[in-house]
Order: structure tokens, then C-alpha cells, then sequence
């Protein structure tokens, strides 16, 4: 799209929303350039990231979205969906030809439904927000992503998102009850939130995990629980990372589901909890809540899995630790702007394997010129098995070099976790850093992906280069 289409699009798009609603400031296409993979960021430091979007609106209706989406369709006009614009896989990466539809108007709690334990919300509203919401009548959806604050409800379920309580209340997949969305041609699906249906496939997976290419999603409805009413803490240095595996397997197998159940690598464990790590032991979280009578005969039962594989009891203190320091993260740029490298990975395997693969990768990224740190943690476990989220930071001698090493250290955590037999992908979504997996990931599946994709959007106007890899 050239200079004088964009002014067109602009023009055509004000007419029809009001020009309060289409917005191309330089400021504001440059903030909706892209999300917060690392690797936008450090083209933005090295100046090489320049493309942007032909104009932003803001929509303040379902039908204002259908609108935008009608026109664009018409005109095949590239459309991406933006919430926070938190996401880490560069599922935000919107061209020069294209209009980025930012859902943060849509931001109202719409309904709360205390005898069904629903509640219906517009997308665009921030996580914190609707949880403070939520608590102030004594509610929460117990999805509790680092990014809370940062991200909305409407991208928890196009990321397909796991919250750091997912163990006992599920990931976002569990919660999501129903939804509305908008198709590439303007229709306006819902899907009516019921406990479980047997009507067909399952139309909300459509768009679960879908990262706006198949549809913008503007309203979702979503389980939500009481307040609990008792919570306990602890927390133990287990032996090394395979016996803390072993505990987390134990602890779940037999139907224990504290929320937080997070154990770290002897190098993590001494990042964050040095002061209570001894002998390079792997530290490993239980938070446990609900019912009172409940949280004690959990919490018992983890005391005793976790001491009888070796486990010393290292009391609340590492555990309120967590609670209070949680979501405090330093700023990516800042280890940019100084050489450094990095990110996290997060993928997942079944217990038989889960082991083997965090060894695999970790070897295969420590050859890596110029590696600082490779190290993991597991957050989220299932009686079939839990996810390794990588932490890797590098530094190459030559800040030219900073790109191709970024790649390197993504392309060997991938193989290396295909190897081992796990999922390329566990809770922050594919967008353009993972899809050149996806055919490895999903093998004939995919074909069925593409098909379904030229079903729901035949011009290619949602959100093209995230999620598919090129055909």
C-alpha cells in the first residue's frame, strides 16, 4: 500500500467510525508497531525496525469492530488485533498496509453472575483491572499471568494463556465458557456460555490460541471462583531438579492440586533464593488454598511427598517471597542496550520425558558463542505431565553478531525439544517467533490448520504472518 492508499484508508476509516476512532499519529503507530519480543526490541535499539501500520482505531462497539472488518475485507486490507500489546512471540507485527484495531475501549466488566460463577467482560480490559473487580465482590478467575497488569482478557485467549495458579484453576482453555468474535468478512459469532455441550466440535477453540487469524475477539465469558478462604505456604530445597520432578509427579498424580506448585533449577534457585538455597539444591513452591480444611490436608500431603524424596523444609520465606516479587521483571531493553541477548522459552513433555529434555536443551545451547546463561523451571504440571520454562542470556562479543545469535539460541531450544518428544510451545503462543515449527508441531494437522484458516478468512486479512508459516 503506498502513501496515497494509506491517506485513502484513513480517510474512508474516519468517515465511517468518526475520526475520534482512526488515529495516526507518529506516536501512535509506533507504539502499535509491535509487541515485546525481544527480538522487535532490539531491532528497535539497532534502529531496523521501521515498518508501521497504516493507522490505529479504536473501536468502542462490537459492530464499529465488524465495520473496520468489512471494510478491510472488501479491500483486502491486512487488519491486526492489538490488547496490551505484551505478547512475546512477535504476534504483533503489523505492515505498513495494515490497520491495527486496538480493543482497550471495549474494557467493561458486563455481567457478573454469582449463582452460575460467570462473568462476561469485553476483551479489551486490562487483567488487573477485572480482577480487582472481581475481588471487590469477592471473586477471581484465578488466571494469574506475570504480565496481569500488562495484558487483557481478550489476549489471554488468543495466546492461550496459563496463569501462575494454573495447576488447581486451569489454564485459559479450562475457564473460557464462551465467547464473541468478529470474522474477517464482519459476522458476529457467539458462542453461549454453557458448563459443557456435546453439539459438534468445539467452536471456541477457533479461536483459542488463534492469535486474531481467525477472528477478533471482543467479549469472552469465563468461570470465575470464590474467594478462598484459606491459603498455606511452603517451600523445600529437594536434591536436584529430578527429584523435584519426582515430588511435583507425586504431588499430582493422586489428584493434589495446589495452584502454585513452581520447582527451579539449582542456577534459579540461587538467583532468586539465595539467602534460603544450601548445597545447590533445587527449590520448589507450594502454595495451596481453598476451603481451610482443604488447604491443610493438601499442604500436609506436599510436606510429606516432598520430605520423604529427600526434600528439606525451608518454611513460608521462600514462598511469600515469590508472592511479593512475582511479577517484577526487569526491563529487556535494559540488557539490550547493554550487548546482552535474551529470552525465555517455554515448552512442555509428559513425565516420562520431561527430564530428559531440559538436559537435551540445555546442552544444545551451551555451545553457543558468547552464552552467559541457560537455566529452567517448571510452573505448571498436569497428572500426564509439566512445562520447562528456559531462561537463556548471551552475550556475543560482536553486537553485529547480537540477531543471528538470538536465532541460534531459539534453534537449538526448538529441535532440541522436538528431539525429546516435547510441545514446541506451552503457554505464550506462536506468533512469529515459533512458526516455522509448526509443521514439525502438528505434522499432517497442520494442512487441516491452513484449510480452516481459508475457511473463516479467504482474502488472508487477519493478522497474515503470525501463527502459519509462510506457504
Amino acid at each position: 500500500m503506498g502513501d496515497l492508499d494509506a491517506h485513502r484508508v484513513r480517510a474512508e476509516l474516519a468517515r465511517a467510525l468518526g475520526s475520534e476512532r482512526v488515529d495516526f499519529s507518529d506516536g501512535a503507530l509506533r507504539e502499535h508497531a509491535h509487541d515485546t519480543w525481544p527480538l522487535s526490541l532490539l531491532r528497535i535499539h539497532q534502529g531496523r525496525l521501521t515498518n508501521r501500520p497504516a493507522c490505529v482505531v479504536t473501536p468502542g462497539t462490537t459492530e464499529q469492530v465488524a465495520a473496520v472488518l468489512r471494510y478491510a475485507n472488501e479491500r483486502r486490507v491486512p487488519v491486526v488485533a492489538y490488547g496490551g500489546g505484551s505478547g512475546v512471540c512477535g504476534g504483533v507485527l503489523p505492515t505498513d498496509a495494515a490497520i491495527v484495531v486496538d480493543l482497550r475501549r471495549l474494557d467493561r466488566l458486563l455481567d457478573l453472575n454469582e449463582t452460575a460463577l460467570l462473568a462476561r467482560v469485553q476483551a479489551g480490559m486490562y487483567g488487573d483491572r477485572f480482577e480487582a473487580e472481581l475481588s471487590a465482590r469477592g471473586y477471581s478467575m484465578g488466571h494469574w499471568p506475570q504480565s496481569v497488569s500488562l495484558s487483557t482478557v481478550g489476549g489471554w485467549v488468543a495466546t492461550r494463556a496459563a496463569g501462575q495458579f494454573s495447576t488447581r484453576y486451569g489454564s485459559i482453555e479450562d475457564m473460557l465458557l464462551g465467547l464473541e468474535a468478529v470474522l474477517a468478512d464482519g459476522r458476529v459469532v457467539r458462542i453461549a456460555p454453557i458448563p459443557r455441550r456435546s453439539a459438534g466440535p468445539d467452536l471456541r477453540h477457533l479461536f483459542l490460541g488463534a492469535e486474531g487469524t481467525m477472528g477478533i475477539i471482543t467479549e469472552i465469558t469465563v468461570k470465575v471462583f470464590p474467594t478462598p478462604e484459606s491459603r498455606k505456604l511452603l517451600s523445600f530445597g529437594m536434591p536436584d531438579l529430578e527429584a523435584g520432578l519426582e515430588a511435583l509427579r507425586h504431588i499430582v498424580r493422586v489428584g493434589w492440586r495446589p495452584p502454585v506448585l513452581r520447582l527451579y533449577d539449582a542456577m534459579e534457585s540461587g538467583r532468586h533464593f539465595g539467602q534460603w538455597q544450601s548445597e545447590d539444591r533445587c527449590v520448589l513452591l507450594v502454595v495451596s488454598e481453598g476451603p481451610a480444611a482443604l488447604a491443610a490436608a493438601e499442604a500436609e500431603a506436599c510436606h510429606a511427598v516432598c520430605t520423604g524424596l529427600g526434600g528439606e523444609a525451608l518454611g513460608e520465606a521462600p514462598a511469600q517471597h515469590w508472592l511479593n516479587e512475582r511479577n517484577n521483571v526487569p526491563s529487556l531493553m535494559s540488557f539490550i542496550e547493554r550487548g546482552f541477548v535474551l529470552d525465555t522459552i517455554e515448552v512442555a513433555a509428559t513425565w516420562d520425558r520431561i527430564h530428559a529434555l531440559y538436559v537435551e536443551v540445555c546442552a544444545a545451547l551451551r555451545p553457543i558463542k558468547g552464552l552467559v546463561v541457560i537455566s529452567g523451571h517448571s510452573s505448571h504440571s498436569y497428572a500426564q505431565g509439566t512445562n520447562i520454562y528456559f531462561t537463556f542470556v548471551a552475550r556475543p562479543e560482536d553486537p553485529a553478531d547480537a540477531e543471528a545469535t538470538y536465532l541460534a539460541c531459539w534453534e537449538q531450544a526448538m529441535e532440541a525439544t522436538l528431539r525429546a518428544g516435547g510441545t514446541i510451545c506451552h503457554h505464550h503462543g506462536i506468533g512469529r517467533s515459533r512458526a516455522r515449527w509448526m509443521a514439525a508441531e502438528h505434522g499432517e494437522g497442520l494442512a487441516m490448520l491452513r484449510a480452516v484458516k481459508r475457511a473463516l478468512d479467504p482474502n488472508g486479512i487477519l493478522n497474515p504472518g503470525a501463527l502459519l508459516p509462510e506457504e
